[in-house]
């Protein structure tokens, strides 16, 4: 059933940014935006539609970058993936934490 503000369906919004995990260079720079291999082989695009999302999902220390969602497109056409998701668990071999203290 569509929205009656926007006249859209649900499954059709999409957050206007995500937060992408990503590796940086020595710099500090962005170096690439990570994507998960699935059981499949697929690769899968991983984004957060918050920053206390992406930290429950990533972990606390993994760097991330803002996205618009209208420019995945074009990280596509970079990087290659073939579905994406949000909000899902980051698989445990790709999280990042703090070491405790």
């Amino acid at each position: 059933m569509p929205d009656a503000a926007t006249g859209r369906s649900p499954a059709a919004l999409q957050p206007p940014v995500a937060y992408l995990p990503c590796r940086l260079d020595a710099d500090g720079q962005v170096e690439e935006v990570m994507m998960a291999q699935l059981a499949d082989g697929r690769i899968a695009l991983m984004g957060y539609t918050a920053l206390d999302r992406f930290v429950a999902a990533c972990g606390n220390a993994h760097p991330w970058v803002l996205w618009k969602t209208e420019e995945l497109e074009a990280l596509r056409a970079i990087k290659h993936y073939d579905v994406a998701y949000l909000d899902i668990p980051m698989p445990a071999e790709l999280r990042i934490e703090e070491p405790s203290s």
